[in-house]
């Protein structure tokens, strides 16, 4: 049953119902997440959301995007650490306390570059991008010169972090959460160290 309708700005309405978006797909798929679900919860008709998105899926599109603004404000790298190996640790322990926190949530930005809607995957293509960047600015000093060499090792460890943050989803008591982060932090430089010296040895 509809709850009786509060009167809010159209800034604050539209913001009250991506914030439902966003709170229901980090519970479930974000293609289950229904318009008389999110019309219900905000206590509206479900008419009045296409007041503010011009479609199902356009409103889908404004969720993920701020599911992705939020994984990457969360993940940024701390301005209050020096050694880059702290900074890594802080980003990479944000980013598992996200995932714990928005399990469908982090499954639907990152799995967005395999969906049919371009919008959808330019975001989820954006996101690893600007995560990779961070990553790649700060290589050198790992000792790291910034080449394709490096920029395709980094790639990689994303992909593998991705997979291997899904696969804990589903089952967490395999690693504990401090020793999922020592896994995930101890790859980087591991993968970065064995591209530069294949490279070499060539």
């Amino acid at each position: 049953m509809t709850s009786s309708r509060t009167r809010m700005s159209p800034e604050a309405r539209r913001r009250q119902l991506i914030d439902l978006g966003v709170a229901m797909a980090g519970e479930q798929p974000l293609e289950t997440v229904t318009m008389d679900a999110v019309a219900d919860a905000a206590g509206v008709s479900k008419g009045l959301i296409f007041h503010y998105f011009e479609s199902k899926a356009d409103f889908h599109l404004q969720v993920i995007r701020e599911q992705a603004q939020v994984m990457l404000d969360r993940t940024a790298p701390r301005d209050d650490l020096d050694d880059v190996l702290e900074i890594l640790h802080s980003s990479v322990a944000a980013y598992v306390d996200y995932v714990s926190d928005n399990g469908q949530g982090f499954i639907g930005v990152i799995r967005g570059a395999g969906s049919a809607d371009a919008d959808i995957r330019d975001v989820a293509d954006t996101t690893r991008a600007v995560m990779s960047e961070r990553i790649l600015e700060r290589a050198p000093e790992l000792g790291i010169e910034r080449s394709p060499v490096i920029e395709l090792a980094i790639a990689g460890w994303m992909s593998f972090v991705e997979e291997t943050l899904v696969r804990w989803l589903a089952d967490p008591t395999v690693l504990t959460r401090d020793q999922l982060i020592a896994v995930l932090v101890g790859a980087l430089p591991a993968v970065a160290g064995l591209a530069t010296t294949a490279v070499a040895m060539d």
